[in-house]
Order: structure tokens, then sequence, then C-alpha cells
């Protein structure tokens, strides 16, 4: 299992950025996913993302500041686990994306690959949410 970290300031509130942040728009600013479908689901939203011949779960659950999501099920990660938080900072927030995962792959390195992915879809994330407001 790698983890796998990016922050960035974003100018606008906590508050403001409440309102772009959802499920379905976090798995979208990723950039490696399409969104099928999400649901309401007991303690958070399940989303339904595709890709090139496959089709996963995630399961998110709200936190005080964000969302803490997972792979649930079958999909391209063994397990994926992400974090993305928002903190007030002068007059604007700290976003910050954290991602723990692993590969079912018989290959050397796959969980580094898999990081080194993941932290690619975790910067698209955090530019796309600042260049939104």
């Amino acid at each position: 299992m790698r983890e796998v970290e990016r922050e960035r300031f974003v100018a606008a509130t906590p508050s403001e950025l409440e309102r772009l942040l959802s499920p379905r728009d976090l798995v979208a600013w990723e950039g490696s996913f399409d969104v099928a479908d999400a649901a309401d689901a007991e303690g958070g939203t399940v989303v339904t993302a595709t890709g090139p011949g496959m089709s996963f779960r995630l399961q998110f659950e709200p936190l005080e500041s964000g969302y803490r999501y997972e792979q649930v099920g079958d999909g391209p990660f063994e397990r994926m686990e992400t974090w993305v938080t928002v903190t007030a900072e002068d007059e604007g927030s700290r976003v910050r994306a954290r991602s723990r995962v692993s590969l079912s792959l018989p290959l050397p390195f796959a969980d580094r690959i898999a990081a080194w992915k993941r932290g690619g879809e975790l910067d698209r994330l955090l530019d796309r949410v600042a260049g939104a407001v």
C-alpha cells in the first residue's frame, strides 16, 4: 500500500467550496473515470464510476471538513481510500487530498505505479477545484 498527498490554496472560503464539492464532482474532477450514477446510501453516497472496460463503486462518507471515500467491491484497485478536506486559511482555504492505494497485480512496483497515477488524479482534482471558483 502506498500513500500520496497533494494540497493547494484556493481563493474561496470553506463554505463556498462546500457547495462545489459533491461526491459526483470529486470523481469527475479526478479525470480518469466517468460518473454513471450517484445514489444516497446509509452513511453517505455511492458513486458508480466507469472507465474503459470497467465499472466500480466508491462509497463516500461526509466528514466535518470534506469527504472520505473508498472503493467497495471489485474495481481497479485491491484497495483505494481517499480523504479530501478543506480548512480555512487566510482569505481562502487549504484543500488537501490524500489517498492510499494498492493494486493486486503481480508486477514489481505495482503500488508505486498506482500511487504515481493517483497523484496525477489528485493534482487534476485540485486544479479543477481551484478553477471552479
